[in-house]
């Protein structure tokens, strides 16, 4: 039997097995009873009356398939186990991508079929108090380990459920390590630990994947222990060191279409909270009024990234997000706010090996300092 015949068969068999399984809990629910057993017992113990046939090994092997579509997340766990991950892009059950230092490659993981898909999508959300269907076809949200998930059903979705899993481990590289990797060089290193003991207003541009996240978490790394300091994120990735940080995170509306809480909101409280820093994870949105006003009054030192392809598309999107306030400010006058509330402007950029640069630190308003 060839190694696809042999997966299809475990994969069908488990999951009859798996049905059987919910049956018979059920039966024990509605007879007023507790399961009975630990859940590991009890699948070992129903692979073994239901296939003793079948090598010891083989048996183990479908139990913790089971198990593992039971209460984890189906044939996305071995992926999720491994370090090198990055993050799991689901296009439909059959097609499943990873992304591994940078690179993006196909695996040979699928789920059986729809159902089984849906069925995973459910048990990432169901611990969030989240949920997905024809009315909200689409999710975004943090797990507990502070990774993001990313989840469009059907019709939307036209292929399919899709689900991404953003991975973000606890440990984040500072600048020194940013050096060792050639991220950084150690005068962009030098010239950015003086830009922010500085307090200047410092904007990491660069497209997705490029590493904006990463650095921006390291340059906090250069703000004095003794400030207090404010991240605002839509989903919190930021791991800062600093003692006195408060961190806050956006909420989307609920089914009911209430309870929202933007960036914007979080930005406009914030600057009520005696911050001396504020660190956005993300400008995407109307905040960027918000924050160009604060950099104009007082509330300089902000660290922020912002998705462009060059320090220039960097600041006019800025201005673009800023004019989207509503406030029918004139352009001339969102330009001058930019310029005077951002000092630098820091580009990414992420080759084709998967690798992260900084290409260019350019002063707003002057010329380049590094490339």
């Amino acid at each position: 039997m060839n190694e696809g015949a042999r997966e299809r068969n475990l994969a069908a068999l488990a999951a009859a097995l798996r049905g059987r399984l919910v049956e018979r809990r059920r039966a024990e629910a509605a007879g007023g009873g507790a399961p009975r057993g630990e859940l590991r017992d009890t699948v070992a113990a129903l692979v073994d009356e239901e296939a003793a046939l079948l090598a010891p090994a083989v048996r183990a092997e479908v139990a913790e398939r089971i198990v593992r579509d039971s209460v984890g997340l189906g044939p996305l766990e071995p992926l999720l186990a491994d370090p090198a991950v990055e993050e799991v892009m689901v296009n439909g059950p059959e097609r499943v991508y990873v992304e591994r230092a940078g690179r993006i490659e196909p695996t040979d993981v699928a789920f059986l079929d729809e159902e089984e898909l849906r069925n995973a999508i459910e048990r990432i959300l169901a611990p969030l108090g989240r949920r997905v269907d024809e009315l909200s076809p689409m999710v975004d949200a943090r797990l507990a380990d502070g990774s993001r998930v990313n989840v469009v059903i059907p019709p939307l979705a036209l292929d399919g459920p899709t689900v991404s899993i953003r991975r973000f481990g606890a440990h984040r590289p500072g600048a020194e390590e940013l050096v060792a990797l050639g991220t950084l060089t150690a005068a962009q290193c030098e010239g950015l630990a003086a830009a922010v003991d500085a307090h200047r207003s410092i904007l990491v541009s660069g497209g997705t994947g490029s590493g904006k996240t990463t650095l921006l978490n390291a340059l906090s790394g250069f703000i004095d222990p003794a400030e207090r300091v404010v991240t605002i994120e839509d989903a919190a990735e930021l791991r800062l060191q600093q003692p006195h940080v408060v961190r806050l995170e956006s909420r989307p509306a609920g089914v009911e279409g209430r309870g929202e809480v933007t960036i914007r909101d979080l930005l406009r409280n914030a600057l009520r909270m005696r911050p001396d820093r504020i660190v956005i994870g993300e400008v995407r949105g109307p905040e960027a009024l918000d924050l160009l006003t604060a950099l104009n009054t007082g509330h300089d030192g902000a660290l922020s990234t912002v998705h462009a392809n060059s320090p220039a598309e960097a600041l006019g999107r800025l201005q673009t997000l800023a004019l989207m306030a509503g406030l029918g400010l004139p352009h001339a006058a969102v330009v001058e706010q930019v310029r005077r509330g951002i000092d630098l402007v820091v580009q990414m950029e992420r080759r084709g090996d998967g690798s992260r640069r900084v290409v260019a630190i350019e002063e707003v308003g002057l010329d380049p300092i590094h490339r």
